[in-house]
């Protein structure tokens, strides 16, 4: 067919959960969407590198989402899996429509979705059937260091991951897009010179059971977090009860969350962290009351607070009485004159193409 046309739907994602810090990534119901069409009966195309890019969703209004595919990092990313198999640029007339419902900067992985949705956009463009889900893995890490996040976009579900340390030659060659320094110095940079594959196995997942009673409330202060910001507010030493304090609960969340019907005391104390949370709150007002107070002798239905990701977003799972937890939340935010929404959400499968 001269005409292909194709939707990539990737999910968003929670990472850490309380004590799984870097580790722990949940796929939820809120997705990333790539229309996509090919008219591969064209010989021409007056668009850079073959690509259309238009864009509706969250910050259009803003004008800081760029339509060059040079620039925009859902196209880069392609472009480099599509470099990496000797495809310069994208097929002739294709049209990339990015629409976006995810929270920018808000700890909803809308990062790490676009580089999940890039890769897959690389290797249907490039009709690069061989690479396997768990290869595709290998492109986004090398894009974006944290797994948490992609590998719950890419997997789906309830995951924990495991990233190979990578040597800095491996990571050196300003051909890789780096989605942790966008926009600049941002690399991705065509040199003419075809950019290295991955090296195999940097990272490995795992998927966890979930609770089918167990949903995510999610509260979504109308403020941003860089998550370089929130890195920055973090030691860069732990002392050794805290380290040992988030150990103990991180070899309980996968169990706790898995058992139904859920144990509200076990999952609350096993959602507990020493090592992230408590050192944004200085970002986050209201983030401590919020984490201390809402637990579930106090409110039915709860099973435990977090800051999802670098935050500002609170995730509470629950069982039941969601908009009651919502408003709770909402109102000791509004204390510190804060707006927020929320989303009630599931948990996803994994990114898919849709023909």
């Amino acid at each position: 067919m001269a005409m292909e046309s194709f939707v990539i739907k990737t999910p968003c994602s929670s990472a850490n959960i309380g004590p799984g810090f870097d580790v722990i990534g949940l796929a939820l119901s809120l997705y990333l969407e790539l229309h996509v069409t090919i008219d591969r009966s064209s010989t021409a195309s007056a668009h850079p590198l073959n690509c259309r890019v238009t864009y509706e969703g969250q910050g259009e209004e803003t004008g800081d989402i760029s339509l060059d595919p040079e620039v925009n990092l859902i196209t880069r990313v392609a472009l480099y899996v599509l470099r990496c198999h000797d495809q310069r640029g994208f097929p002739v007339e294709t049209h990339v429509h990015i629409k976006n419902p995810i929270p920018l900067g808000r700890g909803l992985g809308s990062s790490g979705a676009a580089v999940v949705a890039g890769v897959l956009l690389g290797k249907e463009c490039g009709g690069l059937h061989h690479l396997t889900p768990e290869r595709l893995f290998d492109f986004c890490l090398m894009i974006e260091r944290h797994p948490d996040n992609v590998g719950a976009a890419l997997f789906g579900g309830f995951v924990g991951t495991y990233l190979k340390p990578l040597t800095p030659e491996d990571v050196a060659r300003k051909e890789i897009p780096l989605s942790e320094v966008l926009p600049a110095p941002a690399g991705g940079v065509d040199t003419g010179v075809k950019p290295p594959h991955p090296p195999h196995g940097i990272g490995h997942h795992i998927k966890f059971r979930w609770a089918p009673e167990i949903k995510a409330v999610a509260i979504i202060p109308e403020f941003e977090v860089a998550t370089a910001k929130a890195r920055a507010v973090l030691p860069a030493v732990y002392p050794r009860p805290d380290v040992t304090f988030n150990l103990q609960r991180i070899a309980l969340l996968p169990v706790a969350l898995g058992q139904s019907p859920p144990d509200p005391e076990l999952i609350y104390l096993a959602m507990q962290d020493k090592l992230h949370q408590p050192y944004r709150q200085t970002l986050i007002p209201g983030l401590t009351e919020i984490v201390e107070s809402m637990t579930p002798a106090t409110q039915p239905g709860l099973l435990g607070v977090c800051l999802s990701g670098a935050g500002p977003t609170i995730l509470a799972l629950a069982t039941s009485n969601f908009e009651e937890i919502a408003d709770k939340i909402m109102g000791m935010f509004k204390q510190n004159d804060i707006v927020c929404s929320w989303k009630l959400l599931e948990p996803a499968e994994g990114t898919q193409v849709i023909r």
